[in-house]
């Protein structure tokens, strides 16, 4: 809980804060009121505006009685440690914290997600559950041009980073309306739905970190609200329902290949499968005997219609840590430790691997892999600071050339 875990925004690294009960460096000094305002209303106890990376957009909604058992453990549950967290430092304009004034009276707290018909007791724990102290719409629901969440989208599908959080309404072909309670059940505990999908990356944190400590009663409330959500349609097809097993590998067996050599023959994406996957996902894609390497047909990041989850796998690879069971799978981009692939290789894997095992050929490019690995296409608020650059250059240029002409007018009327 001491803070300095950077949070990769469009608009730039967002260092969360330390929140130990040190007196010096956390939240020490914090009445409960104070606390209450910066997890509630993103107000820090000096009144400085929090950004919503912290997602009190949500957490607004989190009881008085939570809100003190909150505070309670905090203060008394966490050891201090007395080490200050990096400062968040966002160019101009987004560094005026100020700013967040206007936002959060036009965008705060997040929209409730509609739902279909009125919600049962269970279900309405589900969606505090789901909405206030999980904050589940912030990565899964997409953003306006203000970084907002879109009411009208909700749960539909997001961009975080590098990834893409995926549509969770009930919609049978774009959501999760064709998963069984139990597969749903199975993956928030465990991170892992035979036959769906294995979290990786932010959704692998949240199971690790969050989930799979939350109890049986309200991971099955979670799932009826779900249930309840208002579906949302944006894709054609199931992405958990994709792809086939199918072998290359009496294609490219005994190529003689230099290392680091590109193919010409067009095998290039299944020699590269076949050095780096298939060991694990076997030579078909069906994966080991039961699942533990998941396969690559009917899974949900091969399946889907942007191939961000699978260059972001194959780039940064999988860590989950349940219950002291560690699933890993290794990184294979630019700064990993086994074999290094480059992001024109990544691009030719996961076109065969879409194309083979998912029938969606992603036909990336090198380019389209770094811009993944970058974080993904930027708002269009992120070029603000560039606009507003350039808008205060212009200013002061006016400002001079004013001056100027002023000064040359008055130099004229001397000599007149």
């Amino acid at each position: 809980m001491a803070g300095g875990y950077g949070i990769v925004s469009p608009l730039g690294t967002i260092f969360s804060s330390n929140i130990t009960p040190s007196k010096t460096a956390g939240i020490g000094a914090y009445s409960e009121e104070d606390f209450s305002r910066a997890v509630r209303d993103g107000t820090g106890k000096n009144g400085e505006h929090l950004y919503p990376a912290m997602p009190y957009t949500a957490y607004r909604r989190i009881s008085d009685d939570d809100t003190h058992a909150l505070y309670a453990y905090f203060m008394h549950g966490v050891k201090p440690v007395d080490r200050p967290a990096p400062r968040t430092d966002l160019p101009f304009p987004f560094n005026i914290r100020a700013s967040m004034i206007a936002w959060n009276l036009l965008f705060s707290p997040d929209p409730l997600p509609p739902t279909t018909g009125a919600l049962n007791d269970q279900e309405k724990r589900g969606e505090y559950v789901a909405n206030a102290l999980a904050h589940c719409g912030t990565c899964h629901t997409p953003r306006n041009v203000a970084m907002a969440a879109i009411s009208s989208q909700s749960f539909a599908g997001g961009q975080v980073g590098p990834w893409i959080a995926p549509n969770i309404t009930p919609d049978a072909k774009s959501g999760i309306g064709s998963w069984s309670d139990q597969e749903l059940a199975d993956y928030l505990k465990t991170g892992r739905a035979v036959g769906r999908a294995q979290a990786a990356g932010p959704m692998a944190e949240a199971v690790e970190h969050s989930f799979q400590h939350l109890d049986d009663v309200d991971i099955r409330a979670i799932i009826a609200y779900m249930r309840k959500v208002e579906p949302v349609s944006n894709a054609s097809a199931d992405r958990s329902e994709q792809g086939s097993p199918h072998s290359d590998d009496n294609v490219v067996r005994g190529l003689d290949v230099a290392s680091g050599e590109p193919l010409k023959d067009g095998h290039e994406g299944a020699t590269l499968y076949a050095g780096n996957c298939a060991a694990c996902h076997g030579t078909s894609g069906a994966g080991s005997y039961q699942q533990f390497y998941p396969s690559l047909p009917h899974n949900s990041v091969v399946g889907a219609v942007e191939p961000n989850n699978l260059v972001s796998v194959i780039i940064g690879g999988v860590h989950r840590d349940i219950g002291g069971h560690v699933i890993e799978m290794p990184a294979f981009g630019p700064t990993a430790y086994v074999n290094r692939l480059s992001y024109s290789e990544i691009a030719s894997l996961t076109n065969y691997v879409t194309a083979t095992f998912g029938q969606r050929g992603a036909n990336l490019t090198a380019k389209d892999v770094q811009r993944i690995a970058e974080g993904g296409p930027k708002p269009v608020i992120a070029y603000a600071g560039i606009a507003s650059k350039w808008a205060i250059a212009v200013l002061v240029l006016l400002i001079i050339a004013a001056f100027a002409l002023r000064r040359i007018g008055k130099n004229q009327r001397k000599e007149a």
